[in-house]
């Protein structure tokens, strides 16, 4: 039953995940910005989140369990935060420079093909293997005992303070860039003064708080150590391809930035350097 489960969460997500990814290409072809998929990122894990839980509980028939209950849950608080926050940011804006880029390699004939297969097919990759985490929670065997409590307790409190920085993070950056003031000037107050990448640090974290809410889980310690693949691949994408170095390069054109590269952690939060 367990294999079951987790194989029928697997098929769902991958049907949700291509089916997210062609409406989102059809919009963004329609509105000529491909920057639109950014909207669609969070979002595609919440429809993940809640397909996989109605495929458990209505078409096999098993009931959930708190494990499964508090990753929708934080899923869904995370994804839908995340999405307006970058539909409010981005809006009234031309597409972002990272997929005017792309858009410029991708040479004819089959423009559009290429494209729908390298920027959104990709992503739709990597969204596949980051819900592993997801899938595994919430086909997960009943919690049996108190040790599964208390890894749920320890994730959602990971989680929190990832939620924490990422919220607050992309809170503070934005009074900033809307005072005139500090036009061309940089952030490194708040926040900012211990990491000079709240925001994703703080999505490190999340995900790594669900993958740890998955050794709660009564399968096989097998199935848990598989999930961490999510968080990796989270981490990995924001600290070292998508995130952290592209949003350095801009911030070194700016006054200052030797200075406060010098004193300030580039991911995780820590004291400044003298």
């Amino acid at each position: 039953m367990d294999l079951i489960l987790i194989i029928s969460g697997l098929v769902v997500a991958s049907i949700i995940i291509l089916l997210h990814f062609i409406v989102f290409f059809a919009i963004s072809v329609k509105k000529n910005n491909f920057g639109i998929i950014d909207i669609g990122w969070g979002l595609g894990f919440v429809f993940v989140a809640f397909g996989v839980m109605f495929t458990r509980v209505l078409i096999l028939g098993a009931n959930s369990n708190i494990l499964g209950f508090m990753t929708v849950l934080l899923v869904t608080i995370w994804g839908l935060r995340l999405s307006s926050h970058i539909g409010m940011r981005n809006k009234g804006k031309p597409e972002d420079r990272r997929y005017v880029d792309m858009r410029a390699k991708i040479k004819p004939p089959f423009v559009l093909i290429k494209s729908f297969v390298k920027i959104f097919l990709l992503q739709a990759f990597f969204m596949l293997l980051v819900s592993i985490v997801i899938i595994f929670n919430v086909m997960s065997g009943n919690i049996v005992n108190d040790r599964s409590i208390l890894w749920i307790v320890v994730g959602v409190t990971v989680w929190l303070v990832g939620y924490v920085f990422q919220s607050i993070g992309d809170r503070q950056l934005k009074a900033f860039i809307q005072n005139p003031l500090n036009k061309g000037k940089l952030l490194t107050t708040g926040l900012w003064a211990y990491t000079r990448h709240p925001n994703y640090f703080g999505e490190s974290a999340m995900w790594w708080g669900i993958g740890i809410m998955g050794f709660a889980n009564s399968f096989s310690i097998i199935f848990p150590l598989i999930a961490l693949l999510s968080p990796l691949v989270i981490t990995l994408l924001v600290r070292y391809l998508s995130g952290v170095p592209l949003l350095e390069k801009h911030m070194r054109t700016k006054p200052g930035f030797s200075e406060y590269e010098k004193t300030t952690s580039i991911f995780f939060p820590w004291f400044k350097k003298s």
